[in-house]
């Protein structure tokens, strides 16, 4: 299996080129993305950068504070609505699409379908958020197929828990929430019997912290009484296992499991060989945060794909802001290395902050280093987040979530970096400012050389770290360097994370020889993968290899055993 290279992408901007977007503005203030913004050229343009998945967030119909009541969709009220777009992790209708997304909104499902097609014929495959933990607190399925029940109709609301309840209540409660439950209406929002929050407030007043805007929904477990009550299958797990298989049938290629930790691990290893059974290709990706879990999730849950977000990625960031040595990373692969090839690595995506903000590395250029570890380490998938490619600073005041560094998933807005690209559909780099199209160089050059070159993408790997701890020629926490080596090819990474260029001088010991089965004392002229210059060089057990390192970044030396 090749190296999967993941694109993930938020549509709601994507294509959107409003020039001046205001804070909290409406749709028709600040204008949508829509599916039909991802035209040839686009799809074209993302696979070249070396991606083989695309990942649409925010595809399925949530909550909002637009009104698509002309087209039969019940108005959410607003109290209840974070931002004027709202949250794509309040779902609203778990077999439709955000009717923002369309350009005819009676017609979304067919543009999404063609979409898929589009997708398809661009060589990539596409994946959707599941978000199995929570819906929108004012959830109705008005596309759902016929007989189909929606959530809650048939719970017996009197009970605080029941095995085949859809929701957890609160009998005999009004909801009275620590937010302003009017926002400008004239009649407050109001539910009576109250429901548990999704973020497993069962409380009758979630605060503003709170993910207040959602409901949690029951898989049989009885969080209060400390119970599972799974032997006999819940209700929900039936429903969840009809919307996945919706979705597969329609086309798409792969989940990615929202908050997937919050919900039983049992449903997992139920629901996902049922939904293979459809698509064996199908993949499974699990957003999940709890390494004493990781196990559990793949062996017993099924899953393909596990974020490693508090292992490298933490690790990296910390690197990259000064607080952590490099020689950190082994750490983080020898913790998960009997699933190596399930952690999924990322710099960015929508719940972190931009690589360039101010709140993390400030310059998307100090994230280069970092980016060739996540890409080229392992074997892995790697992901990036759109605009991540162009240097994207995410540094807007658009709304509800304010300034903090991250692109908005709550409103309306467009993205500079991105409607420079987008070009007005051409998707090139014409419009691309020179620091914009040296960041995409890289990312191109750099994910291009992981999925095409088989050292990278399917070799195997030795770190290099244990022995230059102490060397005084080698800056272990600046420094990171690791062999890869497929059949007869191999590649020598050294990154640097200095602002500096840096003179290296790298010890490789006896058992790397051994274990990769290199030449040890030879002499080899290599290639630098990053910059096509030939090096040569003596790869010896007895004495340094002597490097020069560009500041962030380093060097690939490929060469080949004859």
């Amino acid at each position: 299996m090749s190296k999967i290279v993941i694109y993930q992408v938020f549509p709601r901007y994507f294509g959107n080129a409003c020039k001046s977007p205001v804070f909290n503005g409406s749709i028709e203030q600040n204008d949508c993305g829509k599916l039909n913004d991802f035209n040839r050229n686009a799809l074209e343009s993302i696979r070249d950068l070396g991606v083989s998945h695309v990942w649409f967030t925010g595809i399925l119909e949530h909550a909002t504070q637009t009104d698509y009541s002309v087209y039969g969709i019940a108005k959410d009220h607003p109290a209840i609505v974070k931002g004027k777009a709202g949250s794509p992790y309040a779902v609203k209708d778990y077999y439709d699409v955000d009717p923002d997304l369309a350009v005819d909104p009676t017609k979304r499902i067919v543009e999404f379908q063609k979409l898929l097609e589009r997708t398809h014929q661009a060589g990539l495959k596409a994946i959707i958020d599941f978000v199995p933990n929570h819906v929108a607190r004012q959830y109705h399925s008005d596309a759902c197929p016929s007989g189909v029940r929606d959530f809650g109709v048939d719970d017996l609301k009197d009970h605080a828990f029941y095995p085949d309840n859809n929701f957890y209540y609160l009998p005999g409660q009004v909801f009275l929430p620590q937010i302003d439950r009017y926002a400008g209406c004239k009649h407050p929002y109001s539910e009576f019997p109250v429901k548990a929050t999704g973020n497993d407030c069962f409380s009758a007043s979630p605060n503003v912290n709170d993910w207040y805007e959602t409901v949690k929904l029951n898989y049989g477990v009885d969080y209060q009484g400390g119970e599972k009550y799974i032997h006999n299958v819940p209700a929900t797990w039936f429903k969840m296992l009809d919307i996945l298989s919706y979705w597969t049938k329609m086309g798409v290629d792969g989940f990615r499991c929202d908050m997937a930790e919050m919900v039983p691990v049992e449903f997992w290893g139920w629901v996902i060989p049922r939904v293979k059974k459809l698509n064996q290709s199908v993949i499974f990706i699990a957003e999940v945060y709890n390494p004493k879990r990781y196990r559990d999730y793949v062996h017993q849950g099924c899953f393909d794909y596990l974020y490693d977000k508090v292992g490298l990625y933490n690790t990296l960031r910390a690197i990259v802001e000064g607080h952590t040595p490099t020689s950190y990373i082994t750490n983080c692969w020898q913790s998960v290395n009997d699933i190596q090839s399930r952690m999924l690595y990322f710099l960015e995506n929508h719940d972190e902050q931009r690589l360039a903000s101010t709140f993390f590395a400030g310059d998307p250029f100090k994230g280069f280093p970092a980016f060739i570890v996540s890409a080229c380490m392992q074997t892995n998938p790697v992901m990036i987040y759109s605009g991540q490619e162009l240097g994207e600073s995410g540094m807007y005041e658009e709304g509800f979530s304010g300034l903090d560094g991250r692109s908005t998933i709550f409103e309306y807005w467009s993205i500079e970096s991105l409607a420079a690209w987008n070009n007005s559909g051409k998707w090139n780099d014409k419009k691309l400012s020179v620091t914009q199209k040296s960041v995409r160089a890289f990312y191109h050059r750099i994910l291009n050389l992981c999925v095409k070159e088989k050292a990278l993408s399917s070799g195997s790997f030795f770190d290099l770290m244990y022995n230059n701890y102490t060397n005084p020629g080698f800056d272990s926490a600046k420094q990171f360097a690791f062999l890869r080596k497929f059949e007869n090819e191999i590649i020598l990474v050294v990154v640097n994370f200095s602002a500096e260029i840096t003179d290296c001088n790298l010890l490789v010991p006896k058992h790397a020889f051994d274990c990769l089965e290199i030449p040890d004392d030879q002499s080899w002229e290599a290639t630098d993968l990053l910059t096509d210059k030939k090096i040569s060089f003596k790869l010896s057990s007895t004495m340094p290899v002597m490097l020069e390192l560009p500041a962030y970044s380093g060097v690939l030396l490929k060469f080949s055993i004859v």
